[in-house]
């Protein structure tokens, strides 16, 4: 995962695409919380926030 982040940056640096860095950032927020939702306490809260 080390080497993903650090190839990831060096291409985003490299190709002056850092304004892609807050759009990947919420992409892997969001797919976090729908692993975290899933079958937990948390399902209706979320549920109410969307």
């Amino acid at each position: 995962m080390q080497e993903f982040l650090t190839d990831l940056w060096a291409f985003l640096r490299v190709r002056k695409k850092i304004w892609l860095l807050p759009i990947i950032l919420v992409l892997a927020l969001l797919g976090g919380l729908i692993v975290v939702s899933q079958q937990s306490a948390l399902a209706g809260f979320i549920y109410t926030l969307f």
